[in-house]
């Protein structure tokens, strides 16, 4: 199977790949499935597609994989699809709606993920009446430490008991590997809001490494926004970079109880690019 890094976002070149170690049509218990329990299928960085069980394939790079079916677009639908840029992956990562792509953002905002890949897999299993029952999770995370998450977007509310089923099941999979499993609805209003923003100013071509030194300067005590862009140097060359430098860590700030404003407070992060202490990895990650 090919471990090379993925391609364009287009499934074109997809083809029938070797079939390895089919799962056996055993029923499954919703909360003990084991990893051989459980088919996965998925199409490789190369665009190959495979199969197999989760006990054989779980160490498969899933954060590099493409996705497992196309996000459709059609006249009416209800959702909407896309492709997010991730500053995380360098490359689009894909969405099958606006929730999706908050949750996309939230990962890329996310210091300690180092991969992400959205539809990664099929996973299959037999149920109570013996008939097959699949679902494709929303995205696979790999983070900084080598565990790996594997994430539904569902909010409460949507939730019926087929769902459930299939939630409670993809856990206890995950669980038999060594994988986390979360089910995350909508995000926190503020936050998100303030994600959002700084989102906009991720792409590293904001950077420069001279505003960024003078910022860290700045903020390294700690001061308002606004005060502190003007302490270094012209607001409209300074607050791009000061947000897209809030958006790596570098400075830091309280997210969640208000929206980012002038008189938002904004200091030194701990970062941890290159290790070191948080003045000196600061320091780094500014240049």
């Amino acid at each position: 199977m090919s471990r090379s890094s993925p391609g364009t976002p287009s499934l074109r070149c997809l083809r029938s790949s070797w079939l390895v170690d089919v799962v056996p049509e055993a029923r499954v218990n919703v909360n003990e499935a084991s990893a051989e329990d459980v088919e996965l299928e998925y199409v490789s960085a190369a665009g190959l597609r495979e199969r197999g069980s989760l006990g054989l394939l779980w160490s498969v790079p899933f954060e590099s994989v493409r996705p497992e079916r196309r996000f459709p677009a059609f006249r009416g639908q209800g959702n909407w699809c896309g492709w997010y840029w991730s500053a995380t992956c360098d490359r689009h990562v894909g969405y099958e709606s606006w929730l999706e792509r908050d949750h996309l953002m939230l990962l890329d905002f996310d210091p300690l993920v180092t991969g992400m890949s959205s539809q990664p897999f099929r996973l299959s299993w037999a149920g109570p009446d013996g008939k097959r029952v699949r679902h494709t999770p929303d995205f696979f995370v790999r983070r900084a430490d080598g565990t790996a998450l594997v994430v539904d977007v569902r909010p409460d509310e949507r939730i019926g008991p087929g769902d459930a089923v299939k939630f409670a099941v993809t856990a206890a999979a995950c669980r038999s590997v060594g994988w986390d499993f979360a089910r995350v609805g909508t995000p926190e209003a503020v936050l998100m809001a303030n994600v959002r923003w700084l989102a906009g100013y991720r792409h590293p071509r904001v950077h420069r490494p001279g505003v960024a030194e003078r910022l860290v300067e700045v903020f390294v005590d700690g001061a308002g926004l606004l005060d502190g862009a003007r302490g270094a140097g012209d607001q409209i060359a300074v607050l791009p970079v000061l947000f897209h430098l809030l958006w790596r860590r570098v400075l830091t700030t309280d997210l969640e109880t208000g929206l980012l404003s002038a008189d938002t407070q904004v200091r030194l992060g701990l970062v941890q690019e290159g290790g070191g202490d948080a003045v000196a990895s600061a320091t780094a990650a500014s240049g």
